[in-house]
């Protein structure tokens, strides 16, 4: 696996633990979770502008966000007890279709 794909999944790892940790935050009313937010984000960022040496900002910012999107969804639900109705997960379905054609299918993964 390329290195640069081991940054971008770092960033995504970070960035879902940086979501996560805002929402146990309480609006920055917790002190703890709110350093943690932001560490997770510093970190989360650095590695995303590790991987942009390697690829367009464009594949980038949709695969981070993309993946980040299912990955808290994923928390939100097996952890926070939120629930996900059909149109959630098959939205988050094709989120994952799509990351899926632009690794596979597309030569602007690399510049």
């Amino acid at each position: 696996m390329p290195v640069y794909y081991i940054y971008l999944i770092i960033a995504v790892v970070t960035e879902t633990i940086g979501i996560a940790a805002l929402q146990a935050s309480g609006q920055f009313t917790r002190l703890w979770p709110s350093v943690l937010m932001i560490i997770a984000y510093g970190i989360s960022f650095y590695f995303l502008s590790l991987t942009l040496k390697y690829m367009p900002v464009s594949i980038v910012y949709a695969i981070w966000s993309g993946l980040g999107i299912v990955f808290i969804a994923c928390i939100g639900w097996l952890v926070l007890k939120q629930s996900l109705d059909f149109a959630a997960i098959a939205g988050m379905g094709l989120i994952i279709a799509g990351v899926i054609v632009i690794n596979l299918f597309s030569s602007s993964t690399t510049h």
